[in-house]
């Protein structure tokens, strides 16, 4: 029973909460604020920045909607920063219910609606170009709330949210919500390094316990032997005396005990010999001891345990909508009559302006099928509209089970019961690597709604090789850490210089995370340097010789090892280079003998390729047509005589093939001397000085008194350790002094191009300054910025017409996928040919000098959009536009927002002739309809 006087105590706390702004906010919500956003909102209350880092689904917008609360009271403005703008539209809907659509307003690049009213959803983006463009909206900023901030370790586009934290004014304070990371504290030491009082408070409570499973064929078991929910395993998991209580399903790791056994049954047989090599293809699969449920199989059974809504990550978009192709034929539904009709309402509804011709190429009858039947694909590459109707109605409920890309997973409001993983790998573009622990948390983190409900459900998929312990490893680990992708770019260094001078961006960048965290981490490699010196005393002492010096020997056997790789590398140099230069010389006609490799024999060239990397079109004697590249080769292509190829030879028909294949054999029977050709030279290698360098190294070795040691082989290993650790120390020590003022030296390789360029010139009191063709270049923002600006001015987009100027813009935005590049392809006109010509040129010194100064290269143009645009532009269809490309309607129509947005940078910089920035709107006008109009407040 609590005295008079703390009773007393508490009132007094209670009235002075009372009279507080958090209090009356708290009013307005209908439920009581966590102990985590309390305190976070206290610290905003109190005048300072607050970084809040808590798992998905917690509730830490909370904390930005009260910055927005406090701005409305104080009449300030605030603006709310997303990375996407999906998440850009979502938030937008949601402030405008609560404070009014006239307060409340959006700017995502290529929409702008009511953007001076006092709160503003933004992308980061734009309110970066804000704060270089010195932009008038700025006046009169309280509070930027910056959600989802850890995406500043993006690798593409996290530097904006370093560049927005440090150029915001310092009265403006900055809310910054973040998923659960490891190095909360470190980041939140640099907000407060950088923007003043910074608080940083951390929860690791999920408000809805998450539950871990493992579905085995059509069972769901438990991840975790004990009842365990997520809280518990990554908090407790790691604990002395946790084992017992956060040990794996016993169930689960006797079924990988039986699947390892029947897989070693299968590689030595029943009788434990091993099978012979005619036997091998049959057991070349992983066995499984049980059957893997099907994707509606899955989802059935989540229904029978009214786990439902459920979200299915599948790492591809193929996969995604096949997912939904396979419960279409399994005649699955998950839908009530009245649900169905709703649904349909609202299907009919959103696509009612889609045109009747379009509806097919977009999929829309088998989307709206499985929509009413209660599931749905999720991805980038629908239709914006397409999946803003599924985030609706699943997130209302009538929509039960959605399969998604892992995108979903960053900022969409789509909380569900359960989350499926199909698997715990992914393609990453270049190969399958395992998902790590933190994005096994923000994917899971989806699974339990708030208010809704009482616990969430993740789900892995068994399948062979599944490893229990790895899972669990995973289910046990939430948080990750946040590192910086921060590095100064042409547009930020020209911004930076035109409104600071030289000598204050350098500063300036020196204050970035990236730095912070390069300065820190010295510390830990000091700390390695001085263990691997302590090592390498050990490892000189193991290979001492009685006989010599036995440094001095191994250091004759680094040399010669070394000498004899470089030689092998410069063989094999030389013959790629004999190589490419036979391929450069080929004429249609020639006929050839390929010396090695997978079309080695004979062949008569179709077509010639002068381009840089040729690749010419080859007909071999079994009548296969092929494209002959240097990788194919292992020396140059012998050019043994010339045939006549017919004008109207088709490599499509069977006959011209069989009657060329023919022509090829008589000559080869003839051999008649190969046609007059000035042979190919090559420049002297030194390879003679190699091979008297290597033979002196290898007397040298002999004579030495080491040589003749008994013991030499051993010390020689000894030695070869020291060698390797000695490499890697120095390694170590480079990268201390490298890490140095790191961004700073990199912003100075980039003015040096710059200058090279003329968009910088030396000025006596500030260093550096900006030229009037860098003012143009402040104005450009994306990965291509100084190619965009090189291009303009060397008379890329001069004589296009506004359907040309939307094509070519495409070249400098689009980037299609490694695996979907082609070569260049024919151009609608001549203008663009040229406009093309230019661009290339441009982007061929341009990374010439990137390689020079030591820098990242600027990507090169893709011209995989140039049709589908230049048919869109010109009034096309929009099957009409994609017909002949792999890319998804969705994919267009982001690519050409994009597109949209590049041109409207392009007619806002200055001093371009007025005619232009009139082309550029109407080029804009051309593209900004269809799909892509109606699209428009969407991602």
């Amino acid at each position: 029973m609590t005295s008079p006087a703390e009773r007393y105590q508490a009132a007094q706390a209670r009235n002075r909460y009372e009279k507080t702004r958090l209090h009356q906010f708290e009013q307005t919500l209908g439920f009581e604020l966590d102990e985590f956003q309390r305190e976070s909102c206290t610290s905003l209350e109190a005048g300072r920045g607050v970084l809040v880092a808590a798992p998905t689904g917690a509730g830490k917008t909370v904390v930005g909607e009260f910055a927005i609360y406090m701005a409305l009271k104080d009449h300030l403005k605030a603006f709310y920063t997303t990375p996407i703008k999906a998440l850009s539209n979502q938030k937008y809907a949601e402030l405008a219910a609560v404070h009014g659509a006239d307060r409340v307003g959006l700017l995502t690049g290529d929409t702008s609606i009511n953007s001076e009213a006092p709160v503003v959803v933004m992308t980061t983006e734009v309110l970066r170009n804000m704060l270089y463009a010195d932009s008038d909206t700025l006046a009169g900023l309280g509070y930027v709330v910056m959600d989802e901030v850890h995406y500043l370790a993006d690798r593409f586009r996290g530097a904006v949210w370093e560049e927005v934290i440090i150029h915001l004014p310092t009265e403006v304070k900055v809310v910054s919500l973040s998923a659960t990371v490891s190095n909360a504290e470190e980041f939140g030491a640099w907000l407060d390094t950088v923007r003043g009082d910074t608080d940083v408070v951390v929860s690791e409570h999920r408000p809805v316990p998450l539950w871990q499973h493992v579905m085995v064929g059509h069972d769901l078991l438990d991840l975790f032997a004990g009842e365990v929910a997520f809280d518990e395993a990554a908090a407790e998991g790691s604990s002395t005396g946790a084992e017992e209580k956060f040990a794996v399903n016993p169930e689960l790791l006797n079924l990988a005990t039986t699947e390892t056994r029947l897989n070693q049954r299968a590689r030595w047989g029943a009788g434990g010999s091993k099978r012979g090599r005619g036997n091998t293809n049959r057991y070349q699969q992983p066995q499984t001891a049980v059957r893997r449920a099907s994707r509606p199989q899955v989802i059935s059974a989540l229904d029978r345990e009214g786990l439902l809504p459920a979200i299915t990550f599948i790492f591809s978009r193929n996969g995604c909508e096949g997912a939904v192709t396979q419960c279409l034929d399994a005649g699955l539904w998950l839908t009530t009559e009245y649900e169905r009709g709703v649904i349909s309402e609202r299907v009919e509804e959103a696509t009612l302006d889609i045109p009747e011709e379009d509806l097919e190429i977009l999929g829309f009858w088998s989307w709206r099928e499985g929509l009413i039947r209660g599931f749905a694909a999720h991805h980038a590459g629908m239709l914006p509209t397409f999946k803003e109707v599924v985030e609706k109605l699943f997130e209302e409920g009538l929509v039960k089970a959605v399969f998604a890309t892992e995108t979903l997973a960053l900022g969409v409001n789509m909380p569900a019961r359960s989350v499926v993983l199909e698997k715990l790998d992914k393609f990453n573009g270049e190969a399958h690597v395992n998902i790590t622990a933190g994005e096994y948390t923000q994917l899971t983190g989806r699974a339990g709604r708030r208010g809704i409900d009482v616990e969430g459900h993740a789900v892995v998929l068994w399948q062979s090789g599944t490893d229990p312990g790895a899972v669990a490893g995973l289910a046990s680990r939430r948080t990750y850490p946040l590192n910086s992708s921060f590095r100064p770019t042409y547009n930020m260094s020209i911004n930076l210089v035109s409104q600071f001078g030289q000598y204050r961006t350098r500063e300036i960048l020196e204050t970035s995370f990236a730095q912070f965290q390069a300065d820190r981490s010295v510390v830990g490699l000091a700390r390695q340097v001085r263990t691997r010196e302590e090592s390498l005393k050990g490892y000189a002492e193991a290979m001492t010789c009685h006989l010599g010096d036995f440094s001095e020997y191994s250091s004759i056997r680094r040399e010669l090892s070394d000498l004899e790789a470089a030689a092998s590398r410069a063989g094999s140099r030389n013959r790629r280079s004999a190589a490419a230069a036979s391929l450069e010389g080929l004429r249609p006609g020639d006929v050839v003998d390929i010396p090695a490799g997978r079309i080695a024999g004979y062949a008569v060239v179709l077509s010639a390729d002068a381009t840089r990397d040729p690749r010419p079109t080859v007909l071999t004697m079994e009548k296969h047509v092929r494209r002959l590249s240097v990788q194919d080769l292992d020396g140059p292509v012998a050019v043994l005589s010339r045939i006549r190829v017919p004008k109207q030879f088709d490599a499509r028909k069977p006959k011209d093939r069989r009657d060329l294949a023919a022509s090829l054999r008589n000559s080869l029977n003839d051999r008649r001397p190969p046609a007059t050709r000035a042979p190919v030279e090559f420049p002297a290698t030194g390879t003679e000085r190699q091979e008297k360098a290597i033979a002196e190294l290898r007397r040298r070795l002999r004579a030495h008194p080491c040589h003749g040691c008994s013991d030499r082989e051993n010390h020689a290993r000894w030695a070869e350790r020291w060698w390797k650790l000695r490499r890697e120390t120095d390694r170590l020590v480079q990268q201390i002094q490298g890490r140095t003022n790191t961004i700073a030296k990199t912003f100075d390789r980039v003015s040096e191009v710059l200058l090279e360029y003329g968009y910088l010139q030396e000025d006596a009191d500030q260093g550096l300054s900006t030229t009037p063709a860098g003012q143009k270049l402040r104005r450009i923002y994306g990965e291509k910025d100084l190619l965009i600006a090189l291009s303009l001015e060397h008379g890329g987009f001069d004589d296009l017409d506004a359907a040309e100027l939307a094509a070519f813009a495409s070249a400098l935005v689009y980037q299609a996928k490694r695996e979907e590049r082609g070569l260049r392809p024919r151009m609608p006109s001549i203008s663009l040919e040229t406009s093309i010509d230019v661009v290339i040129r441009q982007w061929s010194r341009l990374t010439d000098m990137e390689e020079q100064y030591r820098l990242s290269v600027t990507s090169e143009p893709d011209f995989g959009l140039v049709w589908p645009i230049y048919k869109w532009a010109r009034g096309k269809g929009l099957q009409s536009a994609l017909q002949g490309t792999d890319l998804a309607a969705g994919d267009f129509v982001r690519w050409t927002k994009q597109i949209i947005d590049l041109i409207d940078q392009l007619a806002k910089v200055p001093d371009l002739p007025p005619g232009f920035r009139r082309l550029c709107i109407s080029s804009i006008d051309l593209i900004r309809r269809g799909v892509v109009a109606y699209s428009a407040v969407t991602e």
